[in-house]
């Protein structure tokens, strides 16, 4: 079958089952079933196998594979000269789970550069509200030394490998923050990828690297599933934890319940 003659598949209800994405189309690129639901059990599905949900509120759920891939390693993520200068010269923080529901929604209403509104639709967000309560998905707050969310990010987290979803920043370099620190602290405790679904300039220059669709996958079958029992309960274990505080910080000297990775 020629790609002018591939359509996306329209899902049916077993959540489980999704096409092979090699007959993802390539223009646009990775798109591969429509339809469904944003159940969790099918959300869990289609993340294991590489496949997430991105649509707008005038269209029917749209699932997608694409390629190639933006990964990072964790702990390789670049920390500039102007990023450690900022931390050293900030009262900064950054914690884990500790208010999924603020970030997500300040995902929802950043601006995005050539985007007119927001692909987080109503249904998307009660969707990974449902996830964190799950234990699946997970947010990473910066904040500054009044406690208040300045950037952040979240996704989903199977076996060894976080899914990356959005990232928001309210203050200058607040994401920056949050995903180096982050990345350190998943390389700690051994985690294998970082997907970050589609390159950009950006996460490019902090270090992301391209993968193709099969070799992601094979990263995929590497460290999700055969990982799986490695990391059960391991996020209910760090769930709420001050993951860094910098040295300005005027928490500093109180290091209970503090793993500082920076």
């Amino acid at each position: 079958m020629t790609q002018a003659e591939k359509r996306p598949a329209w899902l049916g209800e077993d959540p489980n089952l999704f096409p092979a994405t090699s007959t993802a189309l390539d223009e646009p690129n990775g798109l591969l079933a429509v339809g469904g639901d944003l159940s969790p059990q099918r959300l869990v599905a289609a993340y294991a196998r590489g496949i997430f949900p991105w649509y707008s509120d005038d269209q029917p759920i749209l699932w997608w594979t694409p390629q190639p891939r933006l990964v990072f390693i964790p702990g390789q993520v670049k920390q500039s000269k102007s990023l450690k200068k900022h931390i050293r010269q900030n009262a900064l923080s950054v914690t884990l789970d500790q208010d999924f529901e603020g970030v997500i929604e300040a995902c929802r209403s950043a601006a995005r550069n050539g985007q007119d509104g927001t692909w987080i639709t109503q249904e998307m967000l009660e969707a990974y509200v449902d996830l964190h309560q799950y234990g699946i998905a997970h947010s990473v707050e910066t904040r500054n030394a009044a406690g208040e969310l300045i950037g952040g990010l979240y996704g989903i987290a199977l076996g060894g490998v976080f899914f990356g979803e959005s990232m928001f920043s309210h203050a200058t370099n607040a994401s920056k923050v949050a995903i180096t620190v982050f990345s350190d602290w998943l390389a700690q405790h051994q985690f294998g990828l970082i997907d970050c679904q589609v390159e950009n300039p950006h996460l490019l220059s902090l270090g992301g690297l391209t993968l193709g669709r099969r070799e992601f996958e094979s990263q995929l079958m590497q460290h999700v599933a055969p990982r799986q029992a490695e990391f059960k309960g391991f996020w209910q274990q760090h769930h709420g934890k001050t993951l860094f505080l910098s040295q300005q910080h005027p928490q500093r000297v109180n290091k209970a319940n503090i793993e500082d990775t920076a």
